[in-house]
């Protein structure tokens, strides 16, 4: 996600959850279940358990819900359950990294390659376009919460942010992977909320589209992807037009 797409990422996911709750519950859930099998059920020692604990939150997920799923943790097998990076192509060279959760490695591939295909797509090999990306932490805020912009700012700077960003109508706090969870749970701490987290590939270098056929394209492809069950993120480099 990057410049304004990003922005209108984040509304299109809130308007998805609304519609598909239960689909998308139940991805937080098996990220939360899986992340206390590897690292145990306290979150101030498992920074994964954190990270997906505050995700479920900002897509308001609620608290009885995410309890169930700690609580129901003990019945995953995690050796069912791998994190897979898929790397790829869509429509007019926009380049696509696709983050899994699956227990079936054959079942996902079929299936994300199918979408890729379908979709005006291209499915690559490993390192295909991970060199087009770098690894960081990104927290948004959203601003009618939070209307004090210098105060929010200062909260981020002191945290140890890397970079902080204002839009309309979020604010863009950039980490360094190593500080990412520090960052996190410093903001959690000062009762922040999020709307949208994320430790992952961003964009070095964008890629614009301005043909409305390519935009409609691409949007479908993500959103194709992005439906699939296994499927628990998907990164990309386009910048779209605001509107």
């Amino acid at each position: 996600m990057s410049g304004h797409s990003k922005w209108n990422n984040i509304k299109k996911r809130k308007e998805a959850v609304d519609a598909k709750k239960g689909k998308i519950f139940t991805k937080l859930g098996r990220e939360i279940q899986v992340a206390i099998k590897e690292g145990g059920p306290n979150p101030e020692e498992n920074y994964n358990l954190q990270t997906a604990i505050a995700r479920a939150k900002s897509f308001n997920m609620p608290n009885d819900t995410i309890k169930r799923a700690i609580d129901n943790a003990a019945n995953v097998n995690d050796n069912d359950f791998v994190q897979i990076n898929y790397e790829g192509y869509g429509p007019a060279g926009i380049a696509i990294i696709v983050e899994a959760l699956t227990d079936n490695r054959n079942r996902t591939a079929g299936e994300i390659r199918h979408i890729f295909d379908k979709y005006g797509g291209n499915l690559g090999k490993d390192g295909s376009v991970a060199f087009l990306f770098e690894r960081k932490g990104v927290l948004i805020i959203e601003k009618e919460k939070y209307p004090d912009e210098d105060q929010v700012m200062l909260d981020a700077m002191e945290a140890g942010c890397s970079d902080f960003t204002v839009s309309d109508e979020f604010y863009e706090i950039e980490t360094e992977p190593e500080e990412y969870h520090m960052i996190l749970r410093s903001l959690t701490e000062k009762k922040y909320e999020f709307v949208d987290i994320s430790l992952g590939p961003q964009p070095i270098v964008s890629n614009e589209l301005d043909s409305v056929e390519d935009i409609e394209k691409l949007e479908k492809l993500l959103e194709k992807l992005e439906e699939n069950d296994d499927v628990q993120e998907v990164y990309h480099n386009c910048e779209m037009p605001e509107d």
